[in-house]
């Protein structure tokens, strides 16, 4: 009786326990629900508004400091930057995997953030001490250039910006689309796209950079030129940290380099593993896979069908849980890798976009400054603000894309966001080329006017030609960007897998790294092998240059891109996801997320 009486307390004591835990697990699923939404935004924004500001202030002229403070020839100076971008593209890799490992996205935009801040007072510094850079040189002619000493404070600026920049970059975006439901449902009854709005955000401060900041360097100076951006970035860093207790922070699920090396591992020791007919019968761990699955589990796909095999289910391992992930790997982790090799393809098309326009900027600021400039008689507009005009046509591209062209062609292919990201990068990689070949009938164009002026030898001399027969090339690569970049952004964030989104996102800023490099290949190699009287892209006068034929070429390069883009788009597949059931049990467990990147296909 006794007994019975203490097993029956247990009991009681174990029902206890059980309820107090689930109700204890029910408080934190409200806690974490209440977490994230609209209210995280005017902190995140304004994190990315002011570090964007900071960055569009710092870089957008520092083609004319380079060139016209510290003496730099063209080329050289043009192919630091270039490089220099590179770089801060390519740390976006590093980046990604500390965040998506063990840091967070938080703690490494903070760490990033304090980085940056480091260069850029270094370069503010640099600025306002006469002793680093050397004597002023108006003529351009016999100039003397940079020290050792001198450059040495430049690339210490420009690498801490970089690596700053490499923890930014791929987190930012991916945090603050982490603050929201991006599932079929959550972007379906939403009636504004997030990656539209964020694009806008980023555009009117880059647009307030470009005339604020570009004026104060070419008129005020260096110091309060490089010293407003600094001051605004570190305000970023307070903003974003004042926010902490409201963001829903993805706690990291592990390295996602060591789950992909794990399938591919296990994939080569069971190669000779016979598949089995019924794709059901592959391994599956929902409890396993629940922390990198938060909304939803991978669809088993048939493409890549060898990598199944890591999945196959020997006799020593039905008895394991949890398995060795080195031996057996779940049908989610191996969808996981197969996503992302379906991407490459898509994913590389950005590479040689990013070659093609490198170096655009340099040479349009250098365009810019021996062109008609007057606004009145006494204000000149800065060569480095044009870029406003690609920012206005960017904005205002995407109010009416959001606003026009989004429900008209929802109407037709029953799309939330109207068309999908391949179809929105293709009609953006068209337009580029356009911009491309106007820029070199432009080029011609200003070069006949300063021959009829006899200035072609004068490069400091102004050729009365109007700077605003730029616009329309700024215009272009403005409405561009619209359907390219933030295309291309969404699709990498939407085609991706969850736990590995700060890292998918950093392979868009890897494309514009190797990008960058090969455009500074190309452009040395156009330098070297044009000829030395009639140089394509000569160091000091542009007049006497060919800028017109690097264009052209440019312009090849991008048709050959666009037809390799078009094949990989026509061969894509997109990225099945079986969404959880919620309270009302919708959308059904076999439902295949086909969300607005992708279409609006069911199972």
């Amino acid at each position: 009786m006794g007994r019975e009486m203490e097993m029956e307390s247990s009991s009681v004591r174990a029902d206890d326990a059980e309820k107090g835990m689930a109700e204890k697990q029910e408080m934190e699923t409200k806690k974490e629900r209440k977490l994230g939404g609209v209210k995280t935004m005017p902190f995140i924004l304004g994190n990315e508004i002011c570090d964007r500001f900071a960055s569009t202030g710092f870089h957008a002229n520092i083609i004319t400091y380079l060139t016209q403070d510290l003496n730099m020839p063209l080329v050289p100076a043009s192919n630091i930057l270039t490089n220099f971008a590179a770089t801060s593209s390519f740390t976006a890799l590093i980046g990604a995997l500390i965040a998506d490992s063990f840091a967070g996205r938080f703690w490494t935009i903070t760490f990033a953030s304090i980085i940056y801040e480091l260069g850029m007072a270094t370069i503010t510094i640099s600025a306002i001490i006469p002793r680093l850079h050397p004597p002023p040189c108006p003529t351009q002619l016999n100039c003397i250039q940079a020290s050792t000493t001198q450059l040495t404070v430049l690339y210490l600026a420009l690498l801490l910006t970089s690596l700053g920049a490499g923890g930014i970059r791929p987190c930012v975006v991916a945090f603050a689309a982490d603050q929201f439901d991006m599932t079929k449902v959550g972007v379906a009854g939403r009636t504004w796209n997030f990656f539209n709005w964020y694009y806008f955000c980023m555009g009117l401060a880059t647009l307030t950079a470009l005339t604020v900041v570009v004026y104060i360097q070419d008129n005020v100076g260096w110091g309060w030129g490089f010293g407003l951006p600094t001051i605004a970035m570190a305000l970023s860093v307070v903003a974003f940290v004042v926010g902490s207790p409201l963001y829903n922070k993805l706690k990291p699920s592990g390295s996602p380099l060591v789950r992909l090396a794990q399938v591919v591992v296990t994939a080569v020791k069971k190669r000779k593993a016979s598949l089995p007919e019924d794709p059901k019968l592959l391994y599956r761990n929902h409890k396993l896979d629940a922390a990198i699955a938060i909304q939803g589990r991978l669809v088993h796909t048939n493409q890549f069908k060898w990598l199944d095999k890591a999945a196959v289910i020997t006799t020593d391992e039905s008895t394991s849980d949890p398995p060795n992930l080195w031996r057996l790997a779940t049908v989610h982790r191996i969808e996981e890798l197969k996503s992302i090799i379906r991407m490459l393809p898509i994913w590389a098309a950005g590479i040689l976009l990013v070659t093609a326009s490198s170096h655009q900027h340099s040479f349009t600021v250098q365009q810019a400054r021996t062109m008609n400039r007057h606004l009145t008689p006494t204000f000149e507009i800065p060569p480095a603000s044009l870029s406003i005009f690609g920012i206005l046509s960017m904005l205002t591209g995407l109010v009416l894309y959001e606003r026009l062209l989004v429900p008209f062609a929802r109407r037709f292919t029953k799309n939330p966001s109207g068309i999908t990201c391949l179809q929105r990068m293709g009609v953006g990689f068209a337009i580029n080329i356009l911009a491309t070949l106007v820029s070199s009938l432009i080029e011609i164009r200003r070069k006949k006017v300063a021959a009829e002026h006899n200035l072609l030898d004068d490069p400091t001399a102004t050729i009365p030609f109007s700077v605003f027969w730029l616009v329309p090339q700024f215009w272009l690569h403005g409405i561009a960007e619209v359907f390219m970049s933030v295309g291309h952004l969404e699709f990498m964030y939407d085609q991706s897998p969850e736990s590995l989104r700060s890292t998918a996102t950093a392979l868009y800023w890897l494309a514009i790294s190797m990008g960058n490099y090969v455009g500074t290949l190309m452009v040395s190699l156009v330098h070297k092998y044009s000829g030395k009287e009639h140089n394509w892209l000569p160091d000091r006068n542009l007049n006497r240059g060919r800028l017109e034929r690097y264009y052209w070429l440019v312009s090849g390069i991008q048709v050959l891109n666009l037809v390799y883009y078009v094949v990989c788009a026509w061969f894509y597949t997109y990225k099945p996801l079986e969404e959880e059931k919620d309270d009302e049990g919708e959308p059904s467990s076999s439902t295949l997320s086909k969300d607005g990147c992708q279409g609006t296909k069911t199972a």
